[in-house]
Parts: structure tokens; sequence; C-alpha cells
């Protein structure tokens, strides 16, 4: 009796514990990162009767969490992947918005600006043509200039979200150090794990895993030891790393990641990937930096072409012309950590070899360094640093002044602060020079067929260029210039004089004469308004290959597809992660149908075991009733 009473209690028991395991499933059916939990029973130790060993009921050995590692480690990757497709995809939508916009963008401003330089062609003594081509230029440098400070406020808010990423990453951190001490004391004190906070401990470290890419080392059997990048400790055991921002050295406008060590700070910036904190560096390194660094480069094309070709003309006052933009300068910036004193000036000598790059210049022991920021590569210069051999590379002129010493660092910005001084430096509209500020002509007196060119300028600030100039024909194939030299002639070849060149072609006879002077008063030539139009349409950058307008184009394509081929890796990551959910959940999560029968189950087995312990009471009183007798 005493055998049957206590296998009829264990198995009330152990029953009592599966119910009490499928409620809480049940109860924790919409909870996230649960896993459902198991009572894994095992049969009591069986006693010897006679020549039979005697079964004596039922323990529960356990309870189990039903978990798949490796089905919880995929999820986690692939959930980590989206959450930095995610952000990028996100981010880069932004850029496209504001660079993609075919009515109002740059495209359509490049267009009203050189439509009005060709209405100027047109009419140009017109003041009024003239005063909308002024206010076109002062249009498309409000563009410009619009998208630079738009985009430097997203750098400048990519500085405060990285803040609030990292405060929360190191919040998860902490949690995670304290379950693993909790996990490990349960374990000490019971012998058995203690499932919810695993549950607990599994979802911060997913949550974490959106945040940033970990990889995840257990330690023993209760302590799971996290790491970010490239194997920097972030959890070990009940300790946690705090990861923080901090101004970078080399770019004062920007924060990077860093993890706090105690000798201090570990940039984490370029080693960080997976998780929101990972799409955000890659946005900012992959799209935001370029996009600023194209959009200066294009300001500098637009003013380098337009300001030389604007200068080789003439005003209706007769004045040659000036600049018409006017554009920021290249700019280096000094580490905050260099030990030396020096500062370095770089100077744009030519445009079409400007690239949207950034550099970095270290000074060596033995001269300098210079590599590309965006990729590390090097890039090949020649120069020592000094005023009188300065650095010259990918057309940058770069001095370093006194008291530079080894390993110190500069950042060098050729187009990034470029648009911060981008405006039009007229507003006289008689100061466009739309006129050529020569003119060719034959004498009419000339008695040979010999023509000759309108002439062009080559050098406007040759102090000459304006002064008048006979050519003066000695014989057929000789001529003098102002009574000077003997110079021979031959049809069609340049003859270039004080700043400027003419051709002359056929058949000039003795005496003929033609002359240059300067064309002061010609307020109806246009040459120099075609020379403008013609200049915006030639190849400025990539080595005098690509256009303004062809830059426009490519900068707002390559920005389009980049951002079309996140939204597409984004979507199909969550595909990805979908299945990898439901196949997670198809093991771990709670299938209220399966607790359902498990619960009937286990009642009528409680119910059974229950009836177990009244047949002992019956063979109790029967054993008690027979002995009263």
């Amino acid at each position: 009796m005493a055998d049957v009473l206590s296998t009829g209690l264990s198995s009330l028991r152990a029953l009592q514990r599966a119910l009490d395991t499928t409620a809480h499933n049940i109860a924790n059916v919409a909870t996230e990162g649960y896993t459902r939990q198991r009572v894994e029973f095992a049969t009591r130790q069986p006693s010897l009767r006679g020549s039979s060993w005697i079964g004596s009921g039922v323990d529960t050995s356990t309870v189990r969490r039903i978990y798949d590692q490796f089905l919880a480690l995929q999820t986690r990757t692939s959930g980590s992947n989206l959450a930095r497709l995610d952000a990028f995809a996100g981010q880069a939508e932004r850029i496209d918005n504001l660079l993609g916009d075919a009515n109002n963008g740059l495209s359509r401003s490049l267009q009203s600006f050189t439509d009005a330089i060709n209405e100027v062609s047109t009419t140009p003594a017109s003041i009024p043509a003239r005063q909308v081509l002024i206010a076109e230029g002062r249009a498309l440098a409000d563009r410009l200039r619009s998208y630079d400070a738009r985009l430097r406020d997203m750098s400048a808010e990519m500085n405060g979200r990285l803040g609030v990423e990292a405060q929360e990453v190191t919040t998860l951190a902490e949690g995670i150090a304290r379950l693993n001490g909790d996990i490990s004391t349960a374990i000490e004190s019971s012998g058995r794990p203690p499932n919810d906070l695993l549950d607990q401990r599994d979802a911060l470290i997913d949550e974490l895993a959106g945040k940033v890419g970990v990889s995840v080392v257990a330690e023993g059997s209760s302590t799971l030891n996290v790491f970010i990048g490239n194997g920097q400790p972030l959890v070990l055991g009940t300790s946690a790393s705090q990861i923080t921002t901090a101004v970078d050295p080399l770019d004062p406008e920007r924060v990077r990641l860093a993890l706090r060590t105690p000798t201090g700070t570990v940039d984490l910036t370029r080693i960080v990937s997976g998780g929101t904190l990972g799409g955000l560096l890659d946005w900012r390194s992959q799209m935001l930096d370029s996009a600023r660094n194209e959009l200066g480069r294009i300001g500098v094309a637009v003013a380098g072409q337009v300001n030389a070709q604007h200068r080789e003309g003439m005003d209706l006052s007769g004045a040659l012309g000036g600049d018409f933009f006017n554009i920021g300068a290249a700019t280096a910036i000094a580490s905050t950590a260099n030990a030396g004193t020096a500062t370095a000036t770089v100077t744009r000598t030519n445009v079409a070899a400007i690239t949207a790059n950034d550099y970095t210049l270290e000074r060596t022991a033995t001269g300098y360094n210079l590599r590309r920021q965006d990729t590390g590569a090097a890039v090949t210069f020649t120069g020592t640093g000094t005023l009188a051999d300065p650095i010259l590379a990918d057309g940058l002129s770069i001095v370093v002044g006194a008291g530079v010493v080894t390993g110190d660092r500069y950042t060098i910005r050729p187009t990034r602060d470029a648009l911060l001084g981008f405006n039009v430096a007229i507003s006289d509209p008689s100061r466009l020079a739309a006129a050529a500020p020569i003119r060719a002509s034959a004498t009419t007196a000339n008695s040979g067929t010999g023509t000759v060119t309108a002439g062009e300028v080559l050098d406007a600030t040759n102090a000459q260029l304006l002064t008048t100039v006979n050519i003066d024909f000695t014989s057929p194939t000789t001529y003098t210039v102002n009574g000077a030299g003997s110079f021979t002639y031959t049809p069609g070849s340049n003859i270039d004089i004080n700043g400027w060149r003419i051709q002359l072609d056929g058949a000039p006879a003795i005496g003929d004469r033609f002359t240059v002077r300067s064309n002061a008063g010609a307020g109806g030539d246009n040459r120099n308004a075609f020379a403008l139009a013609d200049a915006l349409r030639a190849g400025t950058l990539d080595g005098g290959t690509t256009s303004v307008a062809a830059a426009v184009e490519r900068l707002t394509a390559d920005v389009g597809l980049s951002t079309r081929t996140a939204q597409v890796n984004r979507d199909a990551e969550a595909v990805v992660h979908d299945s990898d959910l439901a196949s997670r959940d198809a093991v771990s999560g709670v299938n209220l149908d399966e607790e359902a029968a498990n619960m009937l189950r286990y009642q009528q087995a409680y119910a059974a075991a229950a009836q177990i312990i009244a047949v002992a009471g019956e063979m109790f009183d029967t054993l008690i009733n027979a002995v009263r007798r």
C-alpha cells in the first residue's frame, strides 16, 4: 500500500509540474522571446521485491527549453543583417528624395541657368536678360547650398543618433552581464537551468544584435560572453564594457563609435558591422560623405568653368570680366592629437583632376604619406610639402608650415566645404562680360583676299591684352607687328600676341593691314556669352571627360541606384529573416493546439494518478477492517 501510495503521489507531483509548465507556456504565448518548455519525466529507482524489480513511480528530472541553438543563431544573424539594411535603406531614401526631385532638382536649376546664358547670348545688350541670368545664378547657388545644408544636418543628426544607439548598446550589455550572474547563481543553487532567465538573456542578445553585429561564445554552462567588431569584448561574464562616442580627431564635426577601456578608448567606427549601427556607419561612409563631396565638386566645376570664361570677356563698361561666382576654398584640418604646431593649407590647381575623395596626410620620419580616407589606398604625389616644393596630387597643392613632427596628421578636403562660400559675385547686370574683349578686322582698303578670325583670348591677365596691334604685310608671305619684325606668313596658322590668338587665311597683298583692338563699346557682341554656355557643356571633371550636367545626372543616378539596391537587399533579407523566424518558432514557439492537447492528456493522467491514491486508501481501509475482525 505504501508503495502504491508513493507511486501515485510521485505521479501527482510530476503531472502537477507538467500542468504548471503547460499553463506557463499558454500564458506566454504572446511573450516576445519566450521559448516553450517541456517537463522531462524519469522513472524512479525501482526496488527489489523477491526476485523482481518493482517500479516506484516517476520524477521530473528537469524542465527543458525546446531550444535549437543553430536556428536561434541563424535568426539572430538574419535579424542583425535586416536591421543594418533597413537603417541603410531608410537613410538612403532621404538623400534620394533630396537629390532626385525631377521638377525642382539640381538638373533643373542648372538648365535654367544655362537657358539664361543662352538668352543673354541672343540679346547681349539687354539689361533684363542680364538680370535674369544673375537671378538664375543665385538660384543655382541657393539650390546647391540648400542641398549642402541639408546633408550637413543629416551628418549632425547622425552624430546624435550614434550617441543614442551607443547608450542603448551599453544598457543591453549591462543587462546581459547581470543575467549572466543571475543564471550562474540559479544553477549553482539548484543544479537546474532557470529557463525564463535564459530566455531573457537570449532576448537581450537578439536585441543587441539588432543594434550591432555580435558573436557569442559560451563559457562553462551558465555564462555567455559577447564580442563585437573584430573581437572586442563587450560582455565578459558579469562585466560589461561601455560603448560611447568621441569626437573624431581628424574631423571636429563628426563623432566616432568607441569602446571605453581602463586605458582609454578604442575606435570601433571602421570595424563595427551589422545591426542599426553598422547600417548607419555604412550609410555615412558610402553615401553621405560621397554625396557631400560630389556636390561640392560640382560647385567647384561650375564656378571654375564659368569664372574662367567670364574673366575672358568684357562687360558693358569696357572692363574685363571678373569672377561670376564665389566658391569656398579647399580645407586642411590638423588632427587634435598632433604633437606639432604646424598648419596645412591646400589649394585647388586643376579642376579637371579634382576628385570627390577626402585624404589623410601623415608626416613620417622620411617625408609624408597621402591616403584616401574612404579606402585607405595610397595616393601618388610629388613634392616635399614646403612652400617652394608643395605636395601635388589629384589637382591639389598642399603646403605644411613649420613645426610639423613625425606622426602629425591632417585631413585634406578638396570639395567638402566648397559650397559654404558659393554665391554670385556680381550684382550689377552691366558687369556681365558677354562680349569678347578683343576684335580683329581687316582694313577696308586691303586689296588682297586675306581674312582674319574674330580672335580668342588665351590669357586674360596679360597686361597688353587690350593694346591695339596692327599686322602689316610687307609681301604676300611676310608681315610686321606694329612695324616691328618680319614674320613669315603661313595661311591658317595661329598668331599669338599679348594673350590673344587669331588666324589669318587667304592671300593678303603687299600693304594689307589687319588690326586687333579692344572691343570696348561693342554692347551687341555675344561671343563670350556663347563661350559661357559652351563651357558648361564642355568636359570639365574626370580629366576633362565629364561635363557639369553629366556629373549632376551621374550623382542623382548613383544615389538612386544605391537607394534602390538597398531597398531590394532589405526586402530580400526581410524574407530570409521571416523564414528564419518561422523555422525557429516551429521548434521553440508555443502552439496552442499542442498545449491544449497536452493539458487534456496531463489532466486525464492526473485524474488517473488520483485514482491510484484512492485505491491505496481503499486497500488501507480494507486492511484495517480485516484486523479489527
